[in-house]
This record gives structure tokens, C-alpha cells and sequence, in this order.
């Protein structure tokens, strides 16, 4: 049976090898669909890991920082230090924007940070941290910034002084660790044309006008007023208190919502990326049966440009069972080639993909199972055909 099925397969070896080939290029794109959601699933991880929390105390009713806006005032952090448990709190701000550097934008997360605190950098492969209150920068490798370069956020510039790795996004965008102040002031403060038009319009407004009202110098005095907004208190308990010990207080008597890790877990995975992983789980059907009409139409080409040998085959007495299995065999092979191909293109390629590819061994064992099945599968038809062919059309 095999001797059956190798020299059929050398007779069309060209067809066979290019077949194999494109199928291994559909069964890589499976492969890497699979690692971008393996690797959003690992940013989510990731981004909570390297906040160092075990809480998230954020904006009353809202599900945190990550997954939708949240505002707090930045004294918030120094009634929770005082909360029974609590080992360290600290304010963070998240905001996802361009910056420039060479007059070149990068999509990055900027992240307002204490040093030393929970949600600061907890490594560098380079540099220093933050010394200063103003105007330095750490950043993710990902970035592809460099220890001295300078990059422009809203009406500042900022010197990396530092670098770090695998700091990212839950969308997988790297981050850019500033001191809290500037990251406050590029968030909730107003850029200068906007505090012109406010001066304008508080000027032109009658009511600034009557007797008894606030004069014009108070009311521009307030628009330039520094924000005191953050977006979440990020917190570490004390030995001996579970997260949900301390977040039960805080939530009592601060009136806050407060999160878990597990809870943040749910928030980022199961919410914020169902919606793409239902997409990534729709391709990946609609590669499996395109694969599958591909290698079945194949198979049964090769089927049907044989069948009077097929019918020799069987006026000399060989077996159905023997037949059946030239053209199974036929089929796996197609699979193994197609499998081999595509591991390789998809180790090769995932790297330069802008998202994290997270190509995993169990994912891998399961293509090549399923890659199997459906090329099994795939070769019923022929295998149909061949078994109908009449042993008297190799004399007829």
C-alpha cells in the first residue's frame, strides 16, 4: 500500500509539492491567527503583571482604567494608604496617543507613574529611571526609542533615559513611563489654543459683566488651574490580608469601585477581547474548510486522472481496503507537507507582525491533529470514486 501510494505520488510529484505548499501557506496564517490571540491574551497578562498590583481602586461604577475611562482626584491615594491592609498605593494615569520623535508619530501608552511605586517599571535593560519631576522618559524597547533620543508629547519634549521590555497595552501597544505631573498635565490639561478661546469667550460672556460676579482675572486664573485627576490608585496588600479583605472597606466607605486581579483578569480577557477572539475563532473556521476543499479537490483530480488504473488494480484482486488507503495515504501526506510548511512560515513571518504572536507547542500539536483530520476528511470523496470504479473499464 504504501509502495501504491509513494509511486503515484512521483508520477505528480510537481502538482503534489505545490499543492502541499499553498496549503502550508494557508495552514501558517492558521497557525498565526492563533498566536495573535494567544498573544493578546498574553499582553493582558502582562499588563497586569508589570503594574504590580494586587487592586485597582478606580472611578465609582466603572470597570477600571483598561477597559473604559475612569477619573479620580490625586489625593484619593492618601486616604486608601490609610485603609487597614494596605501596603502601598499609588496614582497612575493611562493615556494611548501618538508621539513624535524625528517628526515621525509612534502609537504608544502613556503611562503617569511615582517611581519606585506600583505601576512604575519594575526592570530596565538600559538606562536609569526617573530622577527628575519633569520631562524624562522610560520606555519600552518595542518603541524602538533609544537611551538619549527625544520625543514630543502635546507641547513638551521628553529625553529617554531609560528602557524597559515587554511593557505593554492590553491592545498591545508599548508603553512610555512618564512622571505623574506631566502625564497629568498631557491628559486633562487644555493646550493653548484652547485656553486662548476659553479667555475669549469668559471675556465676551455678559455675565462676567454684572455687578457682584466673578471678575474676568479669577475666571482665566481657573482655566489655568493644574489638573489633580488620575485615572486609577493602583494598590499592594500587606502580608497576611487578602485582596478582597482590603478592597471590601474601600468600596464600603470610600465609595469607589474597587477590582481584583482575578477581576481585572475577567475585565481585560473575557470583555475586552471576546469580541476579536469571536473574529480570530470565524477565520480560522473558514481556513479549515477552505483547506479542506483544497486538498479534497486535489485528491480527487488525482483520483479521477487514475481510474483506470484503479480498475487494474482491482481486476488483479487488490483489495478495496488496500485502495482506500493509497488514496488516505495520500491525503495525510498532503497534510504533513502542508503542516511543515506552514510552522515554518509562521515562525518566520511572526515576528514582523506590528501585534505579539505567541506561538505555542500545545497550539502547534493541535494544527497538525486537526490539519490531519480534515485532510481524513477530505479524501471521502475520492475514496468514494474509487471504490465505484468497475474492474471491467481496465479491459472495456
Amino acid at each position: 500500500m504504501i509502495s501504491l501510494a509513494g509511486r503515484d505520488i512521483l508520477h505528480g510529484w510537481s502538482k503534489y509539492v505545490l499543492t502541499g505548499l499553498g496549503l502550508g501557506l494557508l495552514i501558517g496564517v492558521t497557525l498565526t491567527m492563533a498566536g495573535v490571540y494567544r498573544g493578546m491574551v498574553d499582553d493582558a497578562h502582562a499588563l497586569l503583571s508589570n503594574s504590580r498590583a494586587d487592586l485597582w481602586v478606580v472611578q465609582k461604577d466603572t470597570q477600571g482604567p483598561y477597559a473604559e475611562s475612569s477619573s479620580l482626584k490625586d489625593d484619593v491615594v492618601r486616604s486608601v494608604r490609610g485603609m487597614p491592609g494596605v501596603a502601598a498605593a499609588a496614582n497612575v494615569a493611562y493615556l494611548t496617543m501618538q508621539v513624535q520623535k524625528d517628526g515621525q508619530d509612534n502609537r504608544v501608552m502613556v503611562v503617569g507613574m511615582e517611581p519606585g511605586m506600583p505601576g512604575a517599571p519594575g526592570y530596565l535593560v538600559a538606562g536609569r529611571h526617573i530622577t527628575r519631576n519633569h520631562y524624562e522618559a522610560v520606555a519600552d524597547v518595542k518603541t524602538g526609542f533609544q537611551i538619549g533620543d527625544v520625543v514630543r508629547i502635546r507641547r513638551h519634549d521628553y529625553t529617554v533615559v531609560g528602557l524597559t521590555r515587554r511593557m505593554v497595552s492590553s491592545g498591545g501597544d508599548p508603553m512610555l513611563f512618564v512622571p505623574m505631573k506631566d502625564a497629568q498635565e498631557t491628559q486633562f490639561l487644555k493646550d493653548n489654543d484652547a485656553i486662548v478661546n476659553d479667555r475669549a469667550r469668559t471675556a465676551a460672556n455678559p455675565a462676567f459683566n454684572r455687578p457682584g460676579s466673578p471678575g474676568l482675572l479669577e475666571a482665566v486664573q481657573g482655566l489655568q488651574t493644574s489638573s489633580r485627576s488620575v485615572n486609577a490608585v493602583l494598590v499592594q496588600t500587606a502580608p497576611g490580608f487578602t485582596p478582597e479583605q482590603v478592597a471590601e472597606p474601600i468600596r464600603r466607605w470610600k465609595h469607589l469601585s474597587v477590582h481584583t486581579r482575578d477581576q481585572m483578569e475577567d475585565i481585560l480577557i473575557v470583555k475586552l477581547i471576546a469580541n476579536s477572539a469571536k473574529q480570530i475563532g470565524m477565520f480560522l473556521v473558514i481556513l479549515a474548510i477552505v483547506s479542506a476543499a483544497i486538498v479534497a479537490f486535489i485528491i480527487y483530480t488525482m483520483t479521477m486522472g487514475k481510474l483506470r488504473e484503479i480498475a487494474v488494480l482491482k481486476l488483479i484482486g487488490t483489495r478495496d481496503r488496500t485502495i482506500a488507503g493509497m488514496i488516505l495515504q495520500q491525503a495525510l501526506g498532503l497534510g504533513l507537507i502542508g503542516f511543515a510548511v506552514g510552522k515554518v512560515a509562521a515562525t518566520v513571518w511572526g515576528p514582523a507582525f506590528p501585534k505579539y504572536v505567541l506561538l505555542l507547542p500545545g497550539d502547534a500539536v493541535t494544527g497538525l491533529v486537526v490539519t490531519l483530520v480534515i485532510c481524513a476528511l477530505a479524501s471521502t470523496l475520492a475514496i468514494r470514486v474509487a471504490l465505484r470504479v468497475d474492474p471491467g473499464a481496465a479491459i472495456g
